[in-house]
């Protein structure tokens, strides 16, 4: 079984979700199991394992990343106040495809 959420079941369309924003390089939705009242992902849709393992990536795709983040939390401070932007290493990933978290609120859990 495969450790790639993002790739297998989002961009797929396995699953389905609600996206925020989308362009030909990125896709960012609303977390299909949130873990705060906001609580937005952001991923690349090429397979990049993580942050640390950009080996092989262009880092312009980084970038495009990046970009969509910084969009995306304005939109989510703008509205809110305030937000967190977050990304997971190791252990703490559980699906093994770059993403950033950018939420808002008190943790759901």
């Amino acid at each position: 079984m495969s450790n790639d959420f993002y790739y297998d079941e989002a961009l797929s369309g396995k699953t389905p979700i609600e996206k925020v924003h989308e362009n030909a390089d990125v896709l960012a939705f609303h977390h299909t199991r949130p873990s705060w009242p906001v609580h937005i992902v952001v991923i690349p849709k090429a397979h990049i394992p993580s942050l640390t393992q950009l080996d092989g990536h262009p880092i312009e795709l980084v970038h495009k990343v990046l970009e969509v983040v910084r969009l995306v939390a304005a939109q989510v401070e703008q509205e809110h106040g305030s937000c967190r932007v977050l990304t997971n290493l190791g252990e703490y990933q559980d699906s093994k495809h770059l993403h950033f978290h950018v939420n808002s609120g008190e943790p759901l859990r």
